[in-house]
């Protein structure tokens, strides 16, 4: 599937900011199934270009002076493989890091009882069919933690959104990994983008779990609790690690600037040949 991608992100402080460095994983990197066939970041100043722990492509921007907005842009094209999902140990951006790495947990992956819980009801279906297991747990999921905006941030942990019964894709992603690792799978939070119709395209975020030989091909497959679905065609990989800290498009710390405001907008278009409908699935 070809698809044409533009981020735009701009930060707004209520008094001039004297020094800030971001962060940037907004670059995809090619992998079997992605095809990066031009990607261009505008930035306000020079960035260094370098790998992250995760194999993920990030660019270190460091601003100094006065300045109350910060413009950040991405734009590109890629070509994605259209067929069934199925899982891939060819989808490693972090190269010669252990699967065994993403057991475990970090700052916004911590289980409690609740999380514990909910979990071990699909051992028995995991161990029998890890594949068909974590869909049931997906389905299960999704109708206990419904999604909802504005009701958790970025820094709420899994167990906190669990509990509530709400969140966002990203809060669905926590809470699948978190339960993927206590049934002994490998599990990794992936942020990227959906190519859907035209009133939900947006960032997305969404899990992938290492499934062992016996459910088929060994390798990742991308579960997408908030839209009930696999990873196929239409989701294009920014970055992963173990959770939302690692592989957020922008994370960055400041000095001065006062009150922070953002605004981001993300367009996900199909290319030429690529029927609409496909976006709708």
């Amino acid at each position: 599937m070809h698809l044409l991608i533009s981020h735009e992100t701009v930060y707004h402080y209520d008094l001039p900011l004297t020094r800030s460095t971001q962060y940037l994983r907004l670059t995809p990197r090619p992998s079997r199934g992605l095809r990066v066939l031009s990607w261009d970041l505008q930035l306000p100043g020079p960035a260094s270009r370098c790998l992250d722990a995760y194999g993920n492509v990030m660019h270190v921007l460091t601003l100094d002076g006065p300045r109350q907005e910060i413009h950040l842009f991405a734009r590109g094209e890629v070509d994605t493989d259209d067929g069934p999902p199925q899982p891939d140990a060819e989808l490693d951006l972090a190269g010669a890091l252990p699967v065994e790495l993403f057991l475990r947990d970090s700052a916004l992956t911590r289980a409690d009882p609740a999380l514990r819980d909910f979990a071990q009801q699909f051992a028995a279906a995991c161990r029998s069919d890890a594949r068909e297991g974590l869909l049931a747990m997906m389905t299960q999921l999704e109708q206990q933690m419904r999604y909802m905006p504005g009701v958790t941030d970025a820094a709420t942990p899994a167990a906190e959104s669990f509990a509530n019964g709400q969140g966002v894709c990203q809060d669905h992603a926590h809470v699948f990994a978190t339960c993927a690792r206590l049934l002994g799978l490998p599990a990794r939070y992936i942020s990227g983008y959906l190519a859907a119709d035209a009133e939900h395209v947006a960032s997305h975020a969404w899990c992938e779990v290492w499934l062992p030989a016996p459910s088929g091909r060994s390798g990742w497959l991308g579960y997408d609790v908030s839209n009930q679905c696999l990873a196929d065609g239409r989701y294009v990989r920014l970055a992963l690690g173990a959770d939302y800290l690692d592989a957020c498009p922008v994370r960055g710390v400041r000095l001065g600037g006062g009150t922070e405001g953002m605004r981001a907008r993300v367009e996900v278009r199909p290319g030429p040949g690529v029927d609409p409908a496909v976006l709708q699935q």
